[in-house]
């Protein structure tokens, strides 16, 4: 499968909740970058660089499986993700400097996006058509 990279606009959660809330008249904090597609990865993996610029404060560390090994990572506060029309809010785990900003699996299923790779890009799940669904398990 060769690479999918998509284009995402990231704002600061925090910065919005409290505009949203007339509590900041500052504008929220955000910047567009491009993204990996990896449906190894898990979550939504930024470079120290991008967390700077939106002002993220860490709340956790995890632990990840690298092809080298686990490795600690830091968890930051939420962004807001905005792409192809769709959005939703995700925590943000560190990745070095000199490696591609990820999109995971997690973000992908939310958004209700899979990868075409045969024509190397991300579409809208075609089981749904152009709505945006998300999985229920059990019995609610």
């Amino acid at each position: 499968m060769g690479k999918v990279i998509v284009k995402l606009k990231l704002t600061n959660q925090g910065d919005l909740v409290l505009t949203k809330r007339k509590l900041s008249k500052a504008k929220p904090r955000e910047v567009e970058i491009e993204a990996l597609v990896d449906t190894g990865a898990t979550r939504l993996y930024l470079k120290p660089s991008v967390i700077k610029s939106l002002g993220l404060e860490k709340v956790d560390d995890i632990i990840s499986q690298t092809t080298n090994g686990p490795k600690k990572r830091a968890v930051y506060e939420p962004v807001r993700l905005d792409l192809q029309g769709r959005y939703g809010n995700f925590d943000v785990v560190d990745i070095g400097e000199n490696v591609p900003n990820l999109l995971g699996q997690i973000p992908l299923e939310y958004l209700d996006f899979v990868v075409d790779s045969k024509n190397q890009k991300l579409i809208p799940n075609p089981e749904h058509g152009d709505k945006q669904m998300s999985e229920e398990y059990g019995n609610q």
